[in-house]
């Protein structure tokens, strides 16, 4: 996730991402996605099993800025919010 200029890169996991993202987008969550707006879902990724999420969090959360960037653009060039795309 993002924010609107998309100068931050938020990387979290959960078990259902509509719910997630609606969190975020409205705030509900303190602390670092509230703090520095990130509203936007730009990119994710569907595991079948909690464990290998995790793991792939770390894995990009260990990851430069412009890797991550590369990974986003790779599948959403645009940087448009998916959100839409899941309710």
């Amino acid at each position: 996730m993002t924010n609107k200029s998309n100068s931050v890169i938020y990387t979290g996991v959960t078990s259902s991402l509509l719910k997630r993202a609606y969190e975020h987008k409205e705030h509900l969550v303190e602390g670092f996605t509230d703090r520095y707006n990130v509203e936007k879902l730009v990119y994710y990724e569907v595991c079948d099993e909690m464990q290998g999420a995790i793991a792939r969090e770390k894995q990009i959360k260990g990851w430069r800025r412009s890797k991550k960037i590369a990974l986003v653009e790779q599948l959403n060039p645009q940087w448009k919010d998916l959100y839409t795309e899941l309710v």
